[in-house]
């Protein structure tokens, strides 16, 4: 079955050209993101500012009328580039996965705070309804064999 939630952003920012650039610069960028069926799992790449950081995503279904965070894991083994770090997250959106969902990536380190939302768009998922099940019909208009 189609999956609940589609991506209004390229899903695999880290596969664009550029995007060692954008992370050395911005210190912080989406690198990649998947909806599965408990919910949107991704991972993120930061700059290694310095040994002690942490990472979490910020994410409403309703707009931001109230939102929810959630902490990032480092993911070993760091990048082959030698200058960043990975982190992955997971989003449990459970039933409330038909909702619309808008995200932003939260860098701390070294007393400072980053922040990817998309270049001030936020990252956008729209929620798919979900089919509707077929109602039930005449049992005999379908039926190719009928017994006596």
């Amino acid at each position: 079955p189609p999956s609940p939630l589609e991506p209004l952003f390229p899903p695999q920012p880290g596969a664009s050209p550029g995007f060692a650039e954008r992370v050395r610069q911005h210190k912080v960028r989406l690198e990649w993101v998947r909806v599965e069926p408990a919910g949107l799992r991704g991972a993120v790449r930061v700059l290694n500012v310095a040994y002690e950081k942490a990472v979490s995503v910020r994410y409403t279904l309703n707009r931001w009328a109230s939102c929810a965070e959630v902490s990032a894991a480092y993911q070993p083994p760091a990048p082959a580039d030698g200058t960043t770090d990975r982190f992955c997250f997971h989003l449990p959106l459970g039933a409330a996965a038909e909702a619309s969902l808008e995200f932003a990536v939260r860098y701390c380190v070294a007393g400072a705070e980053y922040w990817d939302n998309n270049d001030g768009a936020n990252y956008r998922l729209r929620g798919r309804p979900r089919a509707a099940a077929c109602p039930p019909g005449d049992p005999d208009s379908t039926a190719w064999i009928h017994f006596i």
